[in-house]
């Protein structure tokens, strides 16, 4: 991975604007893996996804994450920030192509959910639908007393066990951000989901960057390319003097 010019990033934000939402920054990661295929970026774990993402949005925007939340308690709104460093977990996703768990008298062979596989269940309305679908989609063998039986004859204590295994073996795939409310004292976690996060930077830092393109060209006529090829620094220069 590799990364990612203004131009090159301006042009994996444009070809995300087409894909759904789950699906919105594979342009962003095929641009920063020229040797990766489509085929390959689509079978990475979340995990692997989530930690290719970190990886690149550091380098795009820095180390330091900043946003806003409201207490879960009493509704208190605060900021909190966080390093790249400490969303990264320690442990890789396990490279095994299929997991497998025997729990009571069940038997399951499945694999981690994939990006193509949250982006199939994304549209779906309802939560539980989305779950099921999801399950059907990773197990490939579940078995009761030896016998062949389907996802949906599954107990919740085994689906509960698959899910905590598939967390075992991809923990990347789920980041909580520890907050504390200074008004009330009341601690939580939240989901810090890094997908929906980075896209949101890219796609207002791309806003702002063709708001100066169009005051830079209007003003000195100069092409777009030879305003993306100027560094941040240079770029704000021309714009003070623009508006001086």
């Amino acid at each position: 991975m590799r990364p990612l010019s203004a131009a090159q990033l301006l042009d994996a934000w444009e070809r995300g604007l087409s894909e759904s939402r789950c699906s919105r920054t594979l342009p962003v990661l095929a641009a920063a893996s020229p040797d990766s295929s489509a085929a390959d970026l689509a079978a990475l774990s979340i995990g692997e996804r989530d930690r290719w993402l970190l990886r690149l949005r550091e380098w795009s925007f820095g180390s330091q994450w900043e946003s806003v939340a409201r207490c879960t308690a009493c509704g208190e709104g605060l900021e909190w920030a966080v390093n790249t460093a400490d969303l990264f977990v320690e442990k890789e996703a396990e490279p095994a192509t299929e997991l497998s768990l025997e729990i009571d008298r069940y038997s399951v062979s499945f694999r981690l959910p994939k990006i193509l596989d949250v982006a199939a269940i994304s549209e779906l309305p309802e939560s539980n639908a989305a779950r099921q679908m999801l399950l059907e989609r990773c197990v490939s063998s579940a078995r009761r007393d030896g016998e062949e039986i389907s996802c949906v004859e599954l107990p919740v204590a085994v689906v509960n066990a698959i899910t905590t295994r598939m967390s075992e073996a991809d923990p990347q795939a789920e980041i909580n951000v520890d907050l504390a409310c200074p008004a009330c004292g009341h601690q939580w976690q939240a989901l810090f989901d890094i997908e929906s996060f980075f896209w949101i930077e890219i796609n207002a830092w791309a806003q702002r960057l063709l708001t100066e393109v169009h005051a830079l060209a209007k003003a000195y006529g100069w092409r777009e390319a030879d305003i993306l090829n100027l560094s941040p620094w240079r770029r704000k220069v021309y714009l003070d003097l623009v508006s001086a």
